[in-house]
C-alpha cells in the first residue's frame, strides 16, 4: 500500500506547509510559526482498535480458506490454487499492513529503524499489488472458463503463468518503496523520527507522478480489466441463454447443470467486482485529490474520515474469504470431508468407549465367559469376522 499524503517534517524555517500524513497528523499551531508534533489523537485510537479488529477476523477466515484449500484433497485444481493465492494476498496484508498501521499510530513516530522502514514499505506494497493482481488473474481466469469452456486443459497452466506474472509483477513494482522512503529526524521543537518519502523527489510534480502511477496499476487498470472480464461474461452467458431458450430439445446435462454453474459465476462476478469498488473506491479518489488539490483537500476532509477509508479498505480482506468461500464449490467440499472425517474418529472413539465400558461391566459382574472375552477383544481389535458368519460387502 502506498502512502497518499506523506508527512514532511523538516526545519520549522523551510516548512511551509506541513502536510497530513496517512498515520500521522502534523500541524502548525495557532500562530503558524511553531511546529506541532502528531500525537495519538481519539481518531487514531479508534483505528487501532477497529484494524485489530479487522485482523482477527481476516487471519481466521483466510487461514480457513487456506486450510480447507490445502486439504481439499491429493488433486489440487486450478481454481483452488487460485484461491489460495488470493488467500496468501490477504494474509500479506492481513500480518503485514494492518499490524504496521495500528502499531504505528500508538507509537505516533517512527522506532523500527531506517532498515525496517524501507522493507515494511516495500512489503505493504507487494502485499496490496498482489491482492490486485490476483484477483485481476481470476477475473481472466474465469473470463476463458466461460468464453472458451472446451480449453479447460490448458487453464492449469495458463493460471499458473498468469499468477508467476502477478506475483513477479507485485515485487516489481514495489522495489521503488525501498529507495524513497527512509528515516528523517527532526530536532525542533524536539527530537522526532518519521519513516517518510521526504528528500526523495526533487520536485513535487515528481512525487504526484509516482503516485498516479501507483494509483493506476494499483486500482484503475486492475478494476479496468475485472470489468471488461465480467462484462465479457455476462454478455456471453445472457447469448448463451438466449440461444438456449429458443430450443425445442435439450440435454438434461446442459438444462440442469450449465445454467447453475452460469449462476454461480454470475453471483460471484457481481459480489468480486462490487466488493473491490466499495471498499477502495473511496480510499483511492481521496489520495487522488490530494495529489491535485492537497491545500484544498486538507481544509475540507477530517483526519477522522481519513481514518475510516482506510479502514474500509482493508475490509476487503475480510471479504475475498467469504466471497471465494460461498462460491467455490471446492471449498464446501474440503469442510465437508473435514466434517466427515471429524464424525469418524468421534464414532470411532465412541464405540471404543462402549467396548471397554462392557469389558469392565463383564469383569466387575464376575462373567468371565471365553467366548465373550474373545467377542471383546475382537472388537478392540478390530479384528475380521469368521469366515462363514458374515458377508463382507
Amino acid at each position: 500500500m502506498f502512502e497518499f499524503s506523506l508527512n514532511e517534517l523538516t526545519d520549522p524555517a523551510v516548512n511551509d506547509s506541513c502536510q497530513q500524513e496517512l498515520i500521522l497528523v502534523c500541524n502548525k499551531s495557532a500562530d503558524g510559526d511553531a511546529l506541532q508534533l502528531p500525537t495519538f489523537s481519539t481518531a487514531a485510537k479508534v483505528r487501532v482498535i477497529i484494524t485489530f479488529t479487522l485482523c482477527a477476523v481476516s487471519a481466521v477466515c483466510n487461514l480457513v480458506v487456506l486450510w480447507a484449500a490445502c486439504n481439499g484433497g491429493k488433486r489440487k485444481s486450478h481454481v483452488r490454487i487460485l484461491i489460495m493465492n488470493l488467500t496468501v494476498a490477504d494474509l500479506l496484508v492481513t500480518f503485514i499492513v494492518m499490524p504496521v498501521d495500528a502499531v504505528w499510530n500508538i507509537t505516533v513516530q517512527w522506532q523500527a529503524g531506517d532498515v525496517a522502514c524501507r522493507l515494511l514499505m516495500f512489503m505493504k506494497l507487494v502485499a496490496m499489488y498482489s491482492c490486485a493482481f490476483v484477483t485481476v488473474v481470476i477475473s481472466l481466469d474465469r473470463q476463458s472458463a466461460i468464453l472458451n469452456p472446451l480449453g479447460i486443459s490448458e487453464a492449469k497452466r495458463k493460471s499458473k503463468i498468469m499468477l508467476t506474472v502477478a506475483w513477479t509483477m507485485s515485487v516489481i513494482l514495489s522495489l521503488p518503496q525501498m529507495f524513497i522512503f527512509h528515516n528523517v529526524t527532526i530536532t525542533v521543537p524536539e527530537t522526532f523520527t518519521q519513516c517518510t518519502t521526504h528528500g526523495s523527489f526533487v520536485q513535487r510534480w515528481q512525487e504526484t507522478l509516482y503516485n498516479m502511477f501507483t494509483f493506476v496499476c494499483l486500482f484503475l487498470l486492475p478494476l479496468a480489466i475485472m470489468i471488461f472480464c465480467y462484462t465479457r461474461i455476462l454478455i456471453e452467458i445472457s447469448s448463451r441463454m438466449a440461444r438456449s431458450n429458443r430450443k425445442d430439445v435439450h440435454l438434461r446435462r446442459s438444462h440442469n447443470n450449465i445454467p447453475k454453474a452460469r449462476m454461480r459465476t454470475l453471483k460471484m462476478s457481481i459480489v468480486i467486482v462490487t466488493s473491490f469498488i466499495i471498499c477502495w473506491t473511496p480510499y483511492y479518489l481521496l489520495g487522488l485529490w490530494y495529489w491535485l488539490f492537497p491545500e484544498k483537500m486538507e481544509e475540507t476532509v477530517s483526519h477522522s474520515l481519513t481514518h475510516m477509508l482506510f479502514i474500509f479498505g482493508l475490509f476487503n480482506a475480510c471479504l475475498d474469504p467469504i466471497t471465494y468461500g460461498l462460491f467455490t464449490i471446492h471449498l464446501h467440499q474440503g469442510l465437508k470431508r473435514c466434517r466427515q472425517t471429524s464424525n469418524t474418529r468421534t464414532e470411532v472413539e465412541n464405540n471404543t468407549c462402549l467396548v471397554l465400558m462392557a469389558s469392565h461391566r463383564q469383569i466387575a459382574s464376575g462373567g468371565h465367559n471365553t467366548h465373550t472375552k474373545g467377542q471383546l477383544s475382537g472388537a478392540i481389535r478390530g479384528s475380521k469376522p469368521r469366515s462363514g458368519t458374515g458377508r463382507r460387502y
